[in-house]
């Protein structure tokens, strides 16, 4: 199975021609990301977890392609997305998925407070915006590395309590050159843990 990295909270697992997208959103390059998809996992509605535009483009050209997000993305984004809930296991592209979570973290003040799945997809955690701990064991997490919603102690948490084999970051636009270096200077103390370059794959 191979990860490969398309930017931000975008991610793409394949096996052979089972291809799956997670969060192609406006801060990643979802075109690219999308070309070979026949699912897609959309955690929440935010732009920098997904191209509206571009996933319904997607779609248009693939008619097969199956999109699963929540109850409320799933009806704004209408007929053929298909609604999962926290605690739903499925399949999408061939890959088992678990749906986890369900509440986007807080900012400050409640906000956002909206709905946000987690997704387990054989043994490979995408949280989505959260930091949401699930029961289930994780052999890769991914780990949320910036925004208005992170700081680098929260992240050092969340693996710690998250317990998996090995990390990578996601969710790392907002930081410089430096703030990247930083985050995985702490990260590296952790676990295994590796940054994948935009554009580059990791097999697990």
């Amino acid at each position: 199975m191979k990860l490969t990295n398309f930017g931000h909270a975008c991610v793409r697992v394949q096996d052979g021609d089972r291809v799956l997208v997670i969060d192609p959103g406006t801060f990643s390059d979802a075109e690219a990301a999308l070309s070979e998809a026949t699912a897609v996992l959309v955690s929440h509605e935010h732009p920098d977890h997904i191209d509206v535009e571009t996933l319904k483009a997607a779609w248009a050209g693939n008619p097969t392609l199956t999109v699963h997000t929540h109850a409320a993305l799933a009806a704004e984004l209408g007929p053929g997305a298909v609604t999962v809930a926290a605690g739903e296991t499925f399949t999408a592209a061939g890959f088992t998925v678990k749906a986890v979570g369900g509440v986007h973290a807080e900012v400050i003040d409640g906000l956002p407070g909206c709905p946000n799945l987690g997704f387990i997809v054989d043994g490979l955690y995408h949280p989505g915006d959260s930091f949401f701990v699930p029961t289930d064991e994780v052999d890769t997490l991914l780990v949320p590395a910036s925004g208005p919603w992170v700081k680098i102690g929260d992240a050092i948490t969340f693996v710690r309590d998250v317990r998996p084999a090995r990390a990578f970051p996601i969710h790392d636009i907002q930081l410089s050159t430096i703030g990247l270096e930083y985050f995985d200077e702490w990260l590296e103390e952790e676990t295994d843990y590796a940054r994948i370059p935009v554009g580059d794959s990791a097999d697990l």
